[in-house]
C-alpha cells in the first residue's frame, strides 16, 4: 500500500526557514477543547501545534532536506516536558541543532554548533523554567527516528498519534546534572524570565 504523501509549503529549504515558519505561520496549540497529538497534516490543516505536533513537522520538513526525521524530549520537574527536531550540519553527520515549537521564546531554535546531542540539550538549560522561575530541565530522552512510523503513517494521519507521543516519552531519559546540583541553582534572572515570555499565548 502506498501511503500519502505531506505536501508541505514552499519556501522551507533551511532549518532556519522551518523555524520562522513555525514561528510565523503556526499558532501556539493551548489544547483548549482537550489534548492533542496532531499529525504533521493536521498541523498544517489547523494552523496550530504545541511543542511535540510543531516537532513532527519540523521532522518532516528537514527530511526533506536529507536529514532523518529525528526528534527528542526533554524532561522536566513541575514544568512540562518539551519536544525538538534534530538536524545536523550535514545529514547524518557534523554538529547537531535543532528546531522547535515553543510558548517560550528562548525554546525554539538551536543552529548546528553543538558537538553532541548534550551540548546542545545544556544550551536550553538556561531558558527552561516554570512560572516560579525554577530552572526546570532535568533530562533529555534518546533520540527516536520517527521512520519507524512511517507504515503508521505518521506525517499524514487524521487520527490523533498517541502511539507516537508514547514512544518518545517513554524512551531511556539521560539526567542533566549531579546529585545535590539541583539544590543549588539559582532561580531565573528576572530580566531572562521576562525575555522568555515574549509573545507567549496566555
Amino acid at each position: 500500500m502506498t501511503l500519502p504523501r505531506l505536501v508541505l509549503p514552499r519556501g522551507l529549504g533551511r532549518p532556519d526557514r522551518i523555524q520562522c515558519f513555525l514561528d510565523e505561520e503556526i499558532l501556539y496549540n493551548k489544547e483548549a477543547d482537550g489534548e492533542t497529538a496532531f499529525s504533521p497534516r493536521r498541523v498544517l490543516r489547523e494552523r496550530r501545534a504545541h511543542c511535540f505536533e510543531g516537532a513532527l513537522l519540523a521532522a518532516a520538513a528537514l527530511r526533506r532536506l536529507g536529514h532523518a526525521p529525528l526528534v527528542v524530549q526533554l524532561r522536566a520537574v513541575r514544568d512540562d516536558d518539551h519536544v525538538l527536531a534534530l538536524y545536523r550540519e550535514r545529514p547524518g553527520a557534523g554538529c547537531w541543532g535543532a528546531v522547535a515549537k515553543s510558548n517560550y521564546s528562548g525554546l525554539r531554535f538551536r543552529s548546528a554548533v553543538y558537538r553532541s546531542l548534550r551540548e546542545l540539550v545544556m544550551s536550553y538549560f538556561d531558558v527552561y523554567y516554570n512560572l516560579e522561575g525554577e530552572k526546570s530541565l532535568r533530562a533529555f530522552g534518546r533520540p527516536i527516528d520517527l521512520s519507524r512510523f512511517d507504515a503508521r503513517g505518521w506525517e499524514t494521519a487524521g487520527e490523533s498519534l498517541w502511539d507516537v507521543s508514547l514512544h518518545v516519552a517513554t524512551r531511556r531519559f539521560t539526567p542533566l546534572l549531579a546529585r545535590g546540583q539541583a539544590r543549588r541553582l539559582a532561580p531565573m534572572d528576572r530580566r531572562l524570565f521576562d525575555a522568555g515570555l515574549v509573545g507567549t499565548v496566555p
